[in-house]
């Protein structure tokens, strides 16, 4: 049946029931969407709205693509002033600068779970957006982690699949130096001015830069010296190949320089960009940090989450595609996973069967499964409003690669952290 039959169809049966067609003006919507990425989160938006206006033809949906960037700035720049003109009925934000709008904002948000059950969705999502015991997030896309690695490297350095499943950093350490020797290939690429390897070891252990929300959490983080160490050891052992941007980080590993990624599942389509490497890669759990309490191998770096304004006259449809789609639908994930390579983290998911498949690229690993298994393991973190700043003051001390004072290097992140915050 055409949209337009449906339509007509539609406004027959109101009529004969009596319905004024005012009243059916009034109860269609466009629902207008901000978020970024024509390659990822568009598509994903854009297949969610088309399944539920196929059974709500007077729910439609206009979706804009606006960088990540600008969503921050037209929300703190609008919300300040309060004003809500040219606001979207739905927005899409990283979860590590949630709690920012959250806190300085309080009510310009709809709290979702008072519509949705978020027990259905990995725990540590929730807990990103959860602000005086209400969530305000329909949790979307998980930056669980992984080690992925050239099992090719190992192998010829003598190692097999099992010596890299379930091991420390240490451990990851010594290979590193081995498989340097042996082959001639580094183990990582990091840009040095990105944190990225910090948070996800930090993060391993259920520590963040910040406690209880707005506390800084630096000198006396057992976790975030460990990561440091960590860092600074594989930096003096050679074995980090330093890299500018990120054409330079995903170049090093595309084009075979380096033995190993680890990284969020969001990676896996810039590693199977390469389809000569296909069987060469495999994905093992991500390191874990030696001698740190609560230390696991589940972490996470990334991901985002969609939100509802409180200023959207579209308050009800909003929430309704939302559960119906984001919360319920598992027919919904195994399509974007295939087609965008998003890893949802809707729980129930799991069972369909693109998460069940077999992935030759990584020699035939249930690589999905495997990640969504994963993601139900990560340590929930308190991200609070200053988490940009704390990994900024972090960024700001590139002597730790060159063997600096890691103490001295934590003094001077708070100080810098706690003048941010004043």
């Amino acid at each position: 049946m055409s949209r337009n039959v449906m339509r007509w169809t539609r406004t027959l049966a109101i009529a004969l029931t009596g319905i004024s067609m005012a009243s059916v003006a009034a109860a269609a919507a466009e629902l207008t969407v901000w978020c970024w990425d024509p390659n990822f989160n568009i598509p994903a938006m854009a297949d969610a709205g088309a399944r539920y206006t196929a059974a709500h033809p007077d729910t439609t949906f206009n979706i804009n693509n606006v960088s990540q960037d600008e969503i921050n700035q037209k929300l703190q720049t609008q919300l300040l002033a309060g004003v809500s003109d040219g606001l979207p009925d739905i927005v899409l934000i990283q979860d590590d600068n949630i709690q920012r709008f959250l806190q300085s904002f309080p009510g310009s948000f709809v709290p979702l779970s008072d519509s949705i059950d978020m027990s259905k969705f990995a725990s540590y999502k929730v807990a990103a957006a959860t602000y005086e015991g209400k969530s305000y997030s329909l949790p979307f896309d998980s930056g669980v982690t992984g080690l992925f690695y050239r099992s090719d490297y190992l192998e010829e350095a003598g190692y097999k699949p099992e010596d890299v499943q379930d091991i420390t950093w240490n451990r990851l350490i010594e290979i590193g130096k081995d498989v340097l020797e042996k082959t001639g290939h580094q183990l990582i690429d990091m840009d040095y001015n990105d944190d990225g390897q910090i948070i996800m070891m930090m993060q391993s252990t259920g520590q963040w830069y910040l406690k209880d929300g707005n506390e800084p959490n630096i000198i006396d983080n057992p976790a975030l010296k460990a990561s440091l160490e960590t860092f600074q050891e594989m930096a003096q052992s050679g074995l980090i190949k330093p890299v500018s941007d990120w054409t330079g980080y995903t170049g090093a590993f595309t084009s075979g320089e380096v033995a190993m990624v680890p990284q969020g599942v969001w990676i896996t389509g810039t590693i199977k960009s390469m389809p000569d490497q296909a069987g060469k890669w495999r994905v093992a759990p991500l390191p874990a940090l030696d001698g740190v309490d609560g230390a696991t191998h589940y972490s996470n770096n990334g991901g985002s989450s969609w939100y509802v304004l409180a200023s959207s006259q579209h308050q009800e449809e909003a929430i309704d595609f939302l559960k119906t789609v984001w919360a319920e639908d598992v027919d919904f994930y195994q399509g974007i996973l295939v087609n965008q390579g998003a890893v949802g983290s809707l729980l129930a998911a799991r069972e369909g069967d693109a998460y069940k498949a077999s992935d030759p690229f990584f020699n035939d690993e249930p690589v999905w499964q495997n990640f969504s298994d994963w993601l139900a393991q990560v340590p929930a973190v308190d991200y609070g409003t200053f988490t940009p700043e704390a990994r900024l003051a972090v960024r700001a001390q590139p002597n730790i690669a060159n063997g600096g004072d890691i103490d001295q290097a934590l003094q001077a992140i708070d100080a810098q952290l706690r003048q941010q915050m004043q």
